[in-house]
This record gives structure tokens, C-alpha cells and sequence, in this order.
């Protein structure tokens, strides 16, 4: 009897909760009505220019004829997977853009750190600010800008370090006319436009670490070394992780603009990415599935990657993006 009355009264009360959910739930959508408001461009963008777009990886599979369009273009399967898979230039493309993208992060993923930590140890005001300054400033540099930059810099016939080079009796090389030296010109010169820019999220936490921190370890004798070491790295970590995550998921997605500004024929060898390949093969010879088909290859690996490293990241170190 006492079962049957509880029963009852839980099928009673069960329409009365989601009414109350309801009318919560309605409440709290009308006092974020205006943030909703706000991120309604930003939802219109993406869903334009991302999600509708993506019914276009069809092609991949198809042989497309712009006659034709996508829908009404014959099924091939993964012909144009095993036809990029089979040429000389997967093998050539994958190694470059690998090898490009690991350097870029080998250099350029610690030095924004060590600049954000020797920025954080400035303790003269006026100085930290100039500082500071001059490592953004080229992040603002556009990407045109900084390739005819680089081409004058680095021009071996009247380019500024030949100039500098001349005035000792040395000769400057060709730089950009090497396919060994090409990954090297592209991240270095990366990691001086974008270092002290990448750095800004680091220096964000670092003065959000308690300074209580800090005086505890001068009461304990600790040196400026130290500090970095048992203080600052260790809460650094978590923010380090997620950026590294975050930038494991673009291994293979290379500038495409700055490397395509800058191949040559000579240096071919060593410059010709996936990205830069895509963009040839779509644009330059019109073969719309087979670009299609590289992208989207290009596109699984990066988030197979991505989450590999987060899964690493989670087991290791107890941080990840899920």
C-alpha cells in the first residue's frame, strides 16, 4: 500500500519538476538574452563559412565536373586517395611538411616562454614596457610584408646581411635558393615576428601566480634561478600543455601564404608543403577532387593528432583539452 501511495505521488510531482525546470530554464535564457545577442554573428560565421561549406568533401569521392556540379558528378571512391598516396609528391610533401612543422615547434614553442619569463624578471618599468613593445611589433607585420623583408635581408647580391657581410670580405650564400636551409629561413623568421606576441599568454600567467609564492621562497633563501624553477615553471605547465595541444592539432596545417611567397624553382625541393601542393593541384591545374582528397587527408591526420596528444597530455601530465 505504502509502495503504491509513493508511486503516486512521484508520478504526481514528476510533471510539476519539469514545469519548474521549464520556467528555470526560461528564466535564465531571458537574463542572457543580450550575451546570446552578442555571439549571434559569431554562430551566423561559422555556420556560413564552416559548416555549410563541409557538404563540399564529397568531391573527394567524386570525379567533379563543374558542368556537372557535385551532386550530379559520378562516384569513384578513394581513387584520388590512392592516386595522391601512389605519386612522388605524397612522400615529398608529407617530409616536408613534418619536418617544417616540428622545427617550428621545437624553436618556436619554448622561446616565447623564456621571453615571457625574462620579461616577468624586468624590474626596471620604463625598460619592461620598451621591451615589450619591440618583441610585438613585428607580429603586426603582414605576411607580404615580411616575405619581401626576408627576400631583401637575405638577397645575396645586394640584400642587407650581404651588405653587413661585405664590410668583413665574406660572401653571403643564397640562402633561399636551398632546399636544407628553406625550413630554417621559414621558422626563424617566424619566431622573430610571432615570439614576443606568443609570449603575452605566458605573461598573463605568470602574474596571476600568488605572491605569496615568491615571499615565501625569499624567506626560505631561495635564489632568482630558483624561483623560475620551483615557482614559475611548474604553474606555467598547465598553460604550456594546452597551447602545445592546441598547436600538435595544426602539425600539418603550414602558413601556406609565407611558404608560397617564398618557394622558388631551386628551393622546391624543400618548401613544396601539403598546403602549398593543395593550392597547385586545385588552382593551377584544376583537378578540384584530387586538391579535395589531399585536404581532407590533411584534415583527419591533424585531428588524429590532436587527439593523440591530448590523450598523452591527459595520462602524463593531467591536463588536456576534454
Amino acid at each position: 500500500m505504502k509502495s503504491s501511495l509513493a508511486t503516486e505521488n512521484s508520478a504526481r510531482a514528476t510533471p510539476v519538476m519539469q514545469k519548474r525546470n521549464t520556467s528555470s530554464n526560461r528564466k535564465k535564457f531571458k537574463k542572457s538574452g543580450p550575451l546570446y545577442v552578442l555571439l549571434l554573428p559569431t554562430i551566423i560565421l561559422l555556420l556560413c563559412f564552416t559548416y555549410i561549406p563541409m557538404y563540399g568533401i564529397v568531391m573527394a569521392f567524386k570525379d567533379y565536373s563543374p558542368a556537372l556540379g557535385i551532386w550530379s558528378s559520378p562516384w569513384v571512391g578513394v581513387k584520388h586517395f590512392i592516386q595522391y598516396f601512389n605519386s612522388y609528391q605524397f612522400g615529398l610533401t608529407l617530409k616536408n611538411t613534418l619536418s617544417i612543422s616540428l622545427y617550428s615547434i621545437l624553436i618556436g614553442f619554448p622561446l616565447p616562454i623564456a621571453l615571457a619569463i625574462l620579461c616577468n624578471q624586468l624590474r626596471i618599468g620604463m625598460f619592461k614596457k620598451v621591451f615589450q613593445v619591440t618583441t610585438y611589433l613585428p607580429h603586426f607585420i603582414s605576411t607580404m610584408v615580411m616575405c619581401g623583408m626576408i627576400l631583401i635581408f637575405l638577397s645575396p647580391s645586394n640584400g642587407l646581411m650581404a651588405n653587413i657581410l661585405g664590410l668583413f670580405g665574406m660572401e653571403m650564400p643564397n640562402l633561399l635558393s636551398s632546399p636544407v636551409l628553406f625550413s630554417s629561413v621559414y621558422v626563424w623568421s617566424d619566431v622573430w615576428q610571432h615570439v614576443g606576441w606568443d609570449s603575452i599568454i605566458f605573461l598573463a600567467a605568470l602574474s596571476s601566480i600568488d605572491p605569496t609564492y615568491y615571499e615565501a621562497a625569499t624567506m626560505d633563501g631561495a635564489s632568482r634561478f630558483q624561483k623560475i624553477w620551483h615557482i614559475d615553471f611548474p604553474l606555467l605547465m598547465p598553460t604550456a600543455m594546452i597551447l602545445l595541444i592546441l598547436r600538435a592539432g595544426s602539425l600539418l596545417s603550414i602558413g601556406f601564404e609565407k611558404v608560397l611567397l617564398l618557394q622558388n624553382p631551386l628551393n622546391l625541393t624543400g618548401s613544396e608543403v601539403i598546403s602549398t601542393y593543395v593550392y597547385k593541384v586545385g588552382m593551377q591545374n584544376f583537378q578540384y577532387s584530387l586538391s579535395t582528397a589531399i585536404g581532407l587527408f590533411n584534415t583527419v591526420v591533424n585531428v588524429i593528432i590532436l587527439l593523440f596528444v591530448n590523450w598523452l597530455s591527459k595520462k602524463l601530465t593531467k591536463t588536456s583539452l576534454l
